[in-house]
């Protein structure tokens, strides 16, 4: 037997299957997959393992701390772009468990650096075609009902690296692939409560969000987007939004692309048309065929993203192994993701892990009993408005080799004879 059935199993088949596997101590996971590189940890985590005794029953532990700490053996980190006033970080994708992305591994994408803000100092100023202008403290702004809302935040030229036929890349994570995507509980004030208190005049249509960050990052958003799920968020994950993220004040758009989320946020201004800056003329707009220009691309389409099998891992030995990974859509949830072992000819369904939440990343898992034969590994999502995740040659026949925005294109993994795990979309095109 070299595979499952191609059909979709029931849970209680899978759990059936799953539990077989395991009981017959053949399940192999990534605990047992080896790195083709290695991965010190940090000095004083090297420092804490040397320390600890062989049998922890020996000895009383660590006292209790003001703030909690990661074990000496799971440290991971951010990748950085080069240091620059325009730059991002990644989060690391192939290190997460379930959907839900710490604080403190949340990519960072900024144009003018970090900005430090007081909170008593902060204010949002709400103007234009309303019937009373305002302005909000952070004090203001927490006396109203708050909600919170888990979904992902992604830059929309996540992916970019792997989109050029010229240069497709094999040694490449999926952190480095696609780590400008985060999940996180977003806690805050609904935009819609605000602008009820202010009036919105007739007529008005569109809202310009615009940050207090050295690069006065604005953005153009349609009203009827802030009436519907926008939040003014303060919280993340249970605590102030860090100050990379937009402390003490950012706007949350489910589902649309990370750029329109402005970060900082000082001012709203309603008008009845967008106000084209920077990010929606120069930037965050593609040319296509014939001269024109695909603009205002808000929503970020269905993706899927094997997380492991992935490089640079490998695989030691053939056997029951469980290929696991991400998916996520800004036009609502998913409703399934299938996988391909051999090249794309053949597909067969994944099972989703609960919570299958709106605007949210879900995790999916599928026990692939691998032959020892190389092949290519791929995933594919489809959302609840019935949107396949294209291929890559599906995306350039739409829009060109030359955008610059909204990778969601098909993702490939290579596995050959001796186990080795690289970046296999090249394989393909």
């Amino acid at each position: 037997m070299t595979d499952r059935p191609s059909g979709p199993l029931s849970r209680r088949a899978w759990l059936t299957t799953t539990s077989g596997v395991i009981a017959a101590g053949l399940l192999k996971t990534q605990a047992d997959a080896l790195h083709l590189e290695a991965r010190e940890a940090p000095s004083s985590g090297s420092a804490l393992a040397a320390q600890a005794p062989q049998d922890p029953t020996s000895i009383p532990g660590r006292l209790v701390s003001e703030l909690g700490s990661r074990a000496p053996a799971e440290q991971p980190r951010r990748l950085l772009r080069a240091q620059a006033i325009s730059s991002s970080s990644r989060t690391p994708l192939q290190d997460l468990m379930g959907i839900m992305t710490p604080a403190d591994l949340h990519f960072e994408r900024h144009h003018g650096g970090v900005p430090d803000i007081r909170v008593e100092d902060h204010e949002l100023l709400v103007h234009g075609m309303v019937e009373r202008p305002m302005v909000f403290r952070m004090s203001d702004l927490r006396r109203y009902p708050q909600v919170s809302r888990i979904h992902f935040i992604e830059c929309s030229g996540n992916g970019g690296g792997a989109y050029n036929r010229d240069r497709m890349p094999t040694e490449v994570t999926p952190q480095a692939l696609d780590g400008l995507l985060s999940t996180s509980e977003w806690t805050g004030v609904p935009v819609s409560t605000i602008l009820r208190e202010v009036g919105v005049r007739p007529g008005a249509s569109w809202v310009l969000a615009e940050g207090a960050d050295a690069a006065v990052l604005a953005r153009s958003v349609p009203l009827e987007k802030m009436m519907d799920d926008a939040v003014l968020a303060y919280g993340q994950n249970g605590e102030a939004i860090r100050p990379e993220q937009g402390y003490p004040l950012r706007l949350t758009l489910p589902g649309w692309e990370g750029n329109t989320q402005v970060k900082w946020l000082r001012r709203l201004e309603i008008s009845d048309r967008p106000t084209m800056t920077r990010e929606e003329t120069s930037k965050y707009t593609d040319p296509l065929e014939g001269g024109r220009d695909r603009q205002f691309s808000f929503n970020m389409d269905a993706k899927s993203l094997i997380t492991f099998p992935a490089y640079p891992y490998f695989l030691p030995e053939p056997g029951w192994w469980e290929i696991t990974g991400l998916a996520w859509t800004g036009l609502g949830r998913i409703d399934r993701v299938e996988l391909s072992t051999d090249r794309g000819r053949s597909w067969t369904q994944a099972e989703l892990q609960p919570p299958v939440l709106p605007m949210c990343t879900v995790r999916f898992r599928h026990l692939w009993n691998w032959n020892g034969r190389e092949t290519v590994i791929l995933s594919r999502a489809v959302d609840e408005t019935g949107y396949v995740q294209p291929t890559v040659e599906q995306l350039w026949e739409a829009r060109g080799e030359r955008t610059s925005y909204h990778h969601n294109h098909q993702r490939a993994w290579r596995i050959a004879r001796n186990g080795e795990v690289t970046f296999g979309l090249g394989e393909l095109v």
